[in-house]
């Protein structure tokens, strides 16, 4: 083999490392169990990834403008309370509110949603206008947000029982399928996290307001001078943030059936985690949306596989650890190369 040859495998694996690992984990548990590449493994993989390829979105905004938010879990935790809390069966013993109408299941839905809004817009002000770093910023809503909703979730008559008796057409989101029942159905939180994972490659690839966040992330200073309104910008990106963990809060409700104002705790972590081992820098700058969505596959395939060959669930936290490590040390020796 010549090194032309030689240079352009290196570079392929390079560029596509994160697939690469994706396949090999898929060959590798395959190996020890055929049976795990059915299509109905695929379909639940898939189905417990959903709410998480919405958070991973969410936080691949933040870190590509060169900020985190650790916020993030605590929003799934609070939008599902609030989804869940007014999307009880009329006839459940316990309900949240007892006196509360049926409501349309956009009401609740939205209410939520417009939740997640205002928490990223508030974290999004305190770093734009307060100046704050988004580490110390983020950290100071997650655990504000924590408090109001364990409050929340506190009042009479609830007192932090774990809502139940979800109406019917809101778990049918988290657990329903289009065609018929079979091994080709396609669940319905599946279908809605590749339309907003398509809607987010939109406004990073298609939009000025990606444009600018990732001129943002690549310099701050040179998107300043170069007429970026940038205050604005992040206010807009941690808003858009905050929506997005809102609606994947109130997947993980409809999915699991019900909440307690410990949902999405630590979630922020493993969204984080994601982006990075799917080519988000940490430096800020660089992100895309399939390397995120294959990150946050990898996990999923990891979480689902290993424990499907029997893998002990602490080795499984020593190999995520290692993913996360190496995907930081190879992102790092990528932009010191690039300087």
């Amino acid at each position: 083999m010549n090194a032309s040859n030689t240079n352009a495998i290196k570079n392929f694996l390079t560029q596509n490392a994160i697939y690469v690992v994706l396949v090999v984990l898929i060959i590798g548990i395959a190996l020890s169990d055929p049976s795990f590449l059915a299509i109905t493994t695929l379909r639940d993989i898939l189905l417990q990834s959903s709410t998480r390829a919405i958070i991973a979105l969410g936080a691949a905004f933040i870190l590509i403008t060169g900020g985190v938010d650790l916020s993030a879990g605590r929003v799934v935790g609070l939008t599902a309370v609030i989804s869940a809390s007014m999307l009880q069966l009329s006839e459940y013993p316990q309900k949240f509110f007892p006196d509360l109408p049926q409501l349309p299941i956009i009401v609740p839905i939205a209410l939520a949603i417009l939740a997640g809004l205002i928490v990223g817009l508030i974290n999004g002000v305190i770093v734009a206008k307060l100046s704050v770093p988004p580490f110390i910023a983020t950290l100071g809503t997650m655990v504000i947000v924590y408090g109001v909703n364990s409050i929340y979730f506190d009042t009479e008559p609830n007192q932090s029982q774990p809502i139940g008796g979800l109406r019917k057409d809101f778990t049918e989101l988290g657990s329903g399928y289009f065609g018929l029942d079979g091994k080709y159905s396609i669940p319905y939180i599946v279908v809605i996290a590749i339309a907003v994972a398509a809607l987010v490659w939109v406004i990073f690839n298609k939009t000025q307001l990606g444009k600018n966040m990732y001129a943002i992330g690549g310099n701050i200073q040179a998107a300043k001078v170069s007429g970026i309104r940038v205050g604005r910008n992040l206010i807009y990106i941690y808003s858009i943030a905050g929506a997005l963990y809102g609606l994947a809060g109130v997947l993980e409700a409809a999915r699991t059936g019900g909440a307690t104002n410990n949902y999405g705790n630590m979630y922020e972590l493993d969204a984080i985690a994601a982006c990075v081992v799917g080519g988000v820098s940490t430096a800020g700058g660089i992100g895309t949306v399939p390397g995120v969505m294959a990150g946050v596959m990898i996990f999923g395939v990891i979480n689902y596989g290993l424990t499907y060959i029997g893998v002990n669930p602490y080795w499984q936290l020593i190999i995520k650890g290692l993913i996360i490590v190496a995907a930081v040390a190879f992102d790092i020796r990528k932009y010191l190369a690039k300087k």
